[in-house]
């Protein structure tokens, strides 16, 4: 693996651990920030893949049409990037933090995080 695509994945790596510690931590909001930055960087490494540099956006679904892989995704997959492209932005700012965060049951962070960690096996099979 070229030092680029490492880069990028070992990024994703430590942000799907910071995922893990939200979570244990009861700060769900955080959880959904740091998937979307899991998915986020896994991308962008499939993105260096071919000596491309990943452009500076966070949309998910963008990045992984730029990875050609978009159309490999199975619906459940495209749906993962359609939830956690919101967690970005609403996480940032505090008018759509709190009514964010209110939906952000433990639960709902479990699966998010259990989806995530799916994907995030699957782009690395990508690479």
């Amino acid at each position: 693996m070229n030092s680029k695509i490492q880069y990028w994945m070992d990024l994703a790596e430590y942000d799907i651990e910071t995922a893990k510690a939200m979570l244990q931590t009861s700060r769900y909001l955080y959880v959904g920030f740091m998937c979307h930055q899991t998915i986020e960087k896994a991308l962008k490494a499939v993105i260096s893949k071919n000596d491309v540099l990943p452009p500076k956006t966070h949309g998910l679904m963008k990045l992984a049409q730029l990875a050609d892989i978009y159309e490999l995704m199975n619906e459940s997959q495209k749906d993962l990037l359609d939830t956690l492209d919101p967690l970005n932005v609403a996480a940032r700012y505090p008018e759509q933090k709190d009514k964010l965060a209110a939906t952000l049951t433990q639960d709902r962070c479990k699966a998010i995080l259990e989806e995530t960690e799916d994907l995030l096996c699957w782009i690395k099979k990508q690479l």
